[in-house]
Order: C-alpha cells, then sequence, then structure tokens
C-alpha cells in the first residue's frame, strides 16, 4: 500500500453562474449510492454547474451538506490551506453529523470551541484535488490534521479505513474534489445519543 504524494494539483475553472460546464469540457461524472438523489441535469446544484464554483461556493450548492458547510464558514478552515494548492474533501453528510453530535455538542462546538472545530473539518481535508480512483490506488492519504486515512475499493465508490464509505464521489469544483462520505473522521468521541433528533 503507497501513501499519495501530496502536492499542487493544477486545475483550472471559473466561477460561473451557468448550469452548464464550460464549452469543450465534460460533464463530471459522480459515483455512490447518494447521488441518485442529488440534483442531476440542469436542476440547480448538479455536477456540471458546481465543477466551475469556488469550492466554498459549491458545498453550498450539495443539499445534504449543510452541517459541514456552515462548519467550513464558520470556521475559516478553508484559508487553512498552503498556498496555490487544490484540495480534496471528505464530506460528512448531514446524518453522518447528526449520528456524531448531540445537538448541544455541536451548537457548542460551532459558537464556543472554534479550535477544535478546525481540528475536526482539518481530518476532512487532504492537499491537492484527487479523484476518489487516485485516492484508492495510492490506498491511503493524509489529512491535513496529520492523521493517515486508508482507503479501499467498495462497488463504485471506497471505504475510508473503518470508519466511512464515499456515498457520493468526485463532484469537481474548482481546483477541488468533494467526496461525500457516510461518517465524520477524527478523534472526537460520539455524544449522539439514540433521543437526538437535529434537524437539517
Amino acid at each position: 500500500m503507497s501513501a499519495l504524494l501530496l502536492g499542487s494539483t493544477a486545475c483550472t475553472g471559473a466561477s460561473t453562474t451557468d448550469a452548464q460546464p464550460p464549452s469543450g469540457t465534460s460533464t463530471p461524472q459522480v459515483t455512490g449510492p447518494l447521488c441518485a438523489a442529488l440534483p442531476t441535469g440542469t436542476e440547480p446544484g448538479n455536477p456540471a454547474f458546481l465543477a466551475g464554483q469556488p469550492v466554498d461556493q459549491a458545498l453550498r450548492w450539495i443539499p445534504t451538506l449543510t452541517t459541514f458547510e456552515a462548519a467550513v464558514r464558520t470556521s475559516g478552515v478553508l484559508a487553512d490551506l498552503p498556498a496555490g494548492t487544490g484540495v480534496t474533501i471528505l464530506a460528512p453528510s448531514d446524518d453522518a453529523f447528526a449520528a456524531k453530535f448531540s445537538e448541544d455538542n455541536w451548537d457548542d462546538l460551532m459558537a464556543r470551541h472554534t479550535d477544535q472545530l478546525r481540528t475536526l473539518l482539518k481530518a476532512h481535508l487532504i492537499t491537492g484535488a484527487h479523484p476518489i480512483d487516485e485516492l484508492v490506488t495510492a490506498g491511503a492519504a493524509t489529512t491535513l490534521d496529520g492523521a493517515t486515512v486508508t482507503l479501499t475499493r467498495t462497488g463504485p465508490t471506497a471505504r475510508l479505513g473503518d470508519r466511512a464509505d464515499a456515498v457520493c464521489a468526485d463532484y469537481q469544483a474548482t481546483n477541488a474534489r468533494i467526496h461525500i462520505i457516510n461518517a465524520v473522521l477524527g478523534p472526537l468521541p460520539t455524544t449522539a445519543t439514540d433521543t437526538d433528533h437535529r434537524a437539517h
């Protein structure tokens, strides 16, 4: 198993409000069981539309990432990325956050513990814009918090260690790849209980 060599990944793309990909480019192909429930075709937030968006804007268009997007925006963690490099985002779904954190715990992280929140989010960021196939071929990648995540092929997408599956992989944004996962990574303890019913 070889660890992914992380470095600058050159990608091009300009911010656009068109719902179609730039002329001469192919429509990005997303894969995974959750993709069928997300915007397709010419619907707002479809993969072709997101391919021309800055990554912070692209996250806002993916309906199952409202919790993650709010945390990224609140923490400002994307500013910690090395200048001039792309990013791969392993983005937990709203359901993943609801299964991990109680409402009170999450509200406390968002409002009072920005350092912990930033550390948590760095466990989901990898330097360079890497397709899921590239991550699986490498077998492992190092996240911005310094942890190593192993990746193995499972059907059309990937398994991340023994923690999470990529449920809709390979969204593209400007100089970025976004892979939606079904569990939260990082060392913070689980505080959600069966009585928690966070609305998303």
